[in-house]
């Protein structure tokens, strides 16, 4: 319904001005309402489904990273069958992954995630240099470069690990392989450049490494030195029986 206003006269105006304000339809408004309505159920609907996955993106990295930690165990165990299993079933939570985060490639980037690529990066490279002594690279794993990266600088803790387990049985040799691997290991991450600064994380992981590295390489030297003395001795013993 139109309503008419009029404006007081003045002395320049010889007549009223009419003012026709816009007309509003109840009808127009409550359909409106209604779109409205419809479409911040549709955004609920979305965030709610979101937030189921993101649920099952974090339960399943944390499974990924627990069967990660534990082949690192097993491999340490020297039980490297079992290792490669506990890994099969990581590889397969990540090819889910894959599926869940086609729609919200967001999750993709979030902290769990991260931290199952990183630790299932430290377990195959642990591996592969057991088995194999060589360094597998992120193609081969499918882990992205700067999980492939923080991972491979985690592999010194575990060297230093797998260096002291044999030194306890007397395999001098293998320590002191563990040890050169730590060595190149933490030279190559040392000498990235810029991306050494611009990975997060990684500056301080090569401080913890140094430190690693450098205790590993006195416990090391001062079992070769007294393995080597005690090898004197029983010769020195040997040579005084024949005599």
């Amino acid at each position: 319904m139109t309503r008419i206003f009029f404006v007081p006269f003045s002395s320049q105006l010889e007549k009223p001005i009419r003012i026709y304000p816009v007309s509003f339809s109840r009808r127009s408004v409550s359909v409106n309402l209604l779109s409205l309505r419809k479409l911040l159920r549709k955004v609920k609907n979305e965030l709610k489904q979101k937030e189921e996955v993101k649920e099952e993106i974090q339960k399943n990295m944390r499974r990924a990273t627990r069967l990660s930690k534990e082949a690192i165990l097993l491999i340490h165990q020297r039980r490297l069958a079992e290792a490669r299993k506990s890994l099969e079933e990581t590889d397969r939570l990540f090819s889910i992954l894959t599926t869940l985060v086609r729609e919200y490639p967001e999750l993709s980037y979030s902290g769990p995630v991260s931290a199952a690529f990183q630790e299932y990066t430290e377990a195959q490279m642990l591996l592969c240099l057991v088995e194999k002594r060589r360094f597998i690279g992120p193609q081969e794993i499918n882990v992205p470069s700067i999980d492939y990266v923080l991972g491979l600088a985690d592999v010194i803790g575990e060297l230093r690990r797998r260096a002291l387990d044999m030194l306890r049985k007397g395999e001098i040799k293998t320590a002191e392989q563990c040890l050169e691997t730590m060595e190149e290991i933490f030279s190559e991450l040392t000498a990235m450049d810029d991306a050494y600064m611009l990975i997060p994380g990684l500056r301080r992981k090569c401080d913890i490494a140094r430190h690693v590295i450098e205790t590993t390489r006195g416990e090391i030297t001062i079992e070769s030195r007294r393995a080597s003395l005690e090898r004197s001795i029983r010769k020195l013993e040997k040579a005084m029986t024949m005599k």
